[in-house]
């Protein structure tokens, strides 16, 4: 048997997964405005799935796997919002991203790969 990594398996079920994943731990805390906050400035309502917040933290969590150095402007050209709140996103708080030491943004820690990888093979495996 081969060994799985994200690359092997398909974004939209690796994002799915690792959010359920994220959400059994327990370990991530929802603020108390994730109802009512939009995801962007040019988003009229808030988002109708409860469980927004564990999907973009797992989606945002992916690409620092694939593309390390990742910042604040670098997701503000992804995710498409140009105002920060100024909180601190649960991947940051979980160790499973960290800030680069030379300054490049972020990048995932070794935690978050097992984390992501473990995801990934289960689901390579129930395909």
């Amino acid at each position: 048997m081969t060994v799985r990594t994200v690359k092997d398996v398909s974004p939209h079920e690796l994002v799915k997964a690792y959010a359920a994943h994220l959400k059994r731990s327990g370990q991530v805390e929802l603020p108390e405005w994730t109802d009512l906050v939009k995801t962007g400035t040019l988003k009229e309502l808030a988002p109708y799935d409860p469980d927004w917040y564990y999907i973009r933290a797992a989606s945002m969590a992916r690409k620092i796997y694939l593309r390390g150095g990742l910042g604040v402007g670098a997701f503000r050209r992804i995710y498409g919002g140009s105002k920060r709140n100024g909180s601190r996103h649960p991947i940051l708080i979980l160790k499973i991203v960290d800030i680069d030491p030379k300054g490049d943004g972020r990048r995932i820690t070794s935690s978050g790969q097992r984390d992501l990888d473990q995801v990934a093979g289960r689901i390579a495996v129930s395909q």
